[in-house]
């Protein structure tokens, strides 16, 4: 038995609630569940009980044994003094409040509605299932799931900014800065995304603002504080760029990461970080401020022509510094800047209106709106369960419920799970 079924159960009345007794044989009714209480203390504040005629105002606890009441030492806590009724599963103790009076418990086991405790077992069912709602989920109450996938999303979005909140503290809110910080991990992928964000902050911002003018400059600032301007290679564009590192080194104390912690092993070469950080440069050299541009674009088609730079002509027919490869062009894919704008660009933004107390919030679910959805193994189970993605929105909105309800079996925090729960 689950003690957050049982916060169910009592904030729902799936009871019998016709003739309720204590565990002592008083009649009681419930003239008030309480509120949910989310946060330590008691589980539902301000209810209000009818005990033997006593109409009583106060907080309520939840457990599954009544004996757990001392297991979590509430004996011991203020914080509980105000409680009035104690609703409990199996009732297996006596507790007993100040004053030696007997606190008033509530036995759910035997009222319980059978078909709430059924849905309960189904859903949490030892059988081996992707989620556990796999069977039920595509007949879900389709305004209740479009509510909750708007959840989704935005407890995705704010959890995503309060990840960059943490680099914006350490930049003293330097937009520009903590964005060239977010930019280069998500340019690193998840393979390299560390090791791309180590070497953005192996270095001030202001180093970058100061050489941002110079291709030459930016990009031996880039690859030599990634460690791979070490090598001993005889070619035009890599003396150049050693040649510029050295000096840059020097002027600016800088010292760089090693470069063995950038991984090439099994990737498509379109990924390697040599490439990544030709991308990142020219992005750099392109613009200045870009934070400050990202602000002004509304649509999908206005990052996108933001984002459209070409990288260095050196790399248009190289993919490492060692060796010449066909000529293409490097430029970043409408697959991948869609992942910029999910990952970096959206969350940013937001944590910035957050920040200044004017968030518009359908500005961001248009913008994902026009994107289409991404393709992983995850966004494919859901289209196997007929549970479709027609744009990057509902592709975020179900990767955040399978991450962060169906694999941690959240299932009575989810909106889909209760609905099950209440048929």
């Amino acid at each position: 038995m689950n003690e957050d079924f049982l916060h169910y159960v009592w904030k729902y009345q799936l009871f019998s609630a016709g003739t309720l007794k204590t565990s002592t044989n008083e009649d009681l009714v419930v003239v008030k569940v309480g509120m949910h209480n989310q946060n330590s203390g008691p589980d539902f504040l301000n209810a209000q009980i009818k005990i033997a005629d006593k109409l009583w105002v106060g907080n309520v606890e939840i457990h599954v044994k009544s004996s757990d009441w001392y297991l979590h030492n509430h004996e011991i806590d203020y914080n509980y003094n105000a409680v009035i009724l104690h609703v409990v599963w199996e009732d297996d103790a006596v507790i007993f409040l100040e004053k030696n009076t007997v606190l008033p418990t509530l036995v759910l086991k035997n009222i319980t509605f059978s078909s709430a405790l059924q849905n309960y077992q189904n859903l949490f069912s030892t059988q081996q299932r992707w989620i556990s709602c796999e069977n039920e989920i595509y007949n879900t109450d389709k305004f209740v799931f479009e509510n909750w996938k708007e959840r989704l999303f935005f407890e995705r979005l704010e959890r995503k900014s309060n990840e960059m909140k943490l680099l914006l503290t350490e930049n003293n809110d330097n937009y520009e800065a903590t964005l060239f910080q977010v930019l280069a991990k998500n340019f690193g992928l998840k393979v390299n995304g560390d090791a791309f964000l180590l070497l953005a902050k192996s270095f001030d911002f202001g180093v970058l603002r100061k050489v941002r003018f110079n291709e030459t400059q930016l990009a031996a600032l880039l690859y030599g504080q990634a460690g791979f301007l070490e090598d001993n290679i005889e070619e035009v564009y890599y003396k150049a760029l050693q040649k510029e590192y050295a000096y840059l080194r020097h002027k600016y104390h800088l010292k760089p990461i090693a470069k063995n912690q950038f991984s090439f092993f099994r990737m498509r070469p379109h990924n390697f970080p040599t490439i990544r950080i030709a991308q990142l440069t020219a992005l750099y050299v392109a613009h200045q401020n870009l934070f400050s541009k990202t602000l002004e674009t509304n649509t999908v088609d206005d990052f996108h022509n933001l984002f459209s730079v070409q990288v260095h002509s050196f790399w248009r027919n190289h993919f490492t510094f060692q060796k010449q490869s066909k000529t293409s062009t490097k430029k970043l894919t409408v697959s991948f800047l869609d992942l910029l704008l999910i990952n970096t660009i959206i969350p940013l933004k937001f944590l910035y209106q957050k920040n200044r107390g004017e968030v518009d919030e359908l500005d961001f679910l248009e913008l994902l709106k026009q994107m289409t959805p991404e393709k992983n193994s995850i966004i494919s189970k859901f289209e196997d369960m007929q549970v479709l993605s027609k744009s990057a929105y509902d592709s975020q909105t179900l990767l955040e419920l399978k991450n962060n309800y169906c694999t941690k079996k959240r299932c009575l925090q989810c909106a889909i799970g209760m609905e099950i729960l209440k048929n």
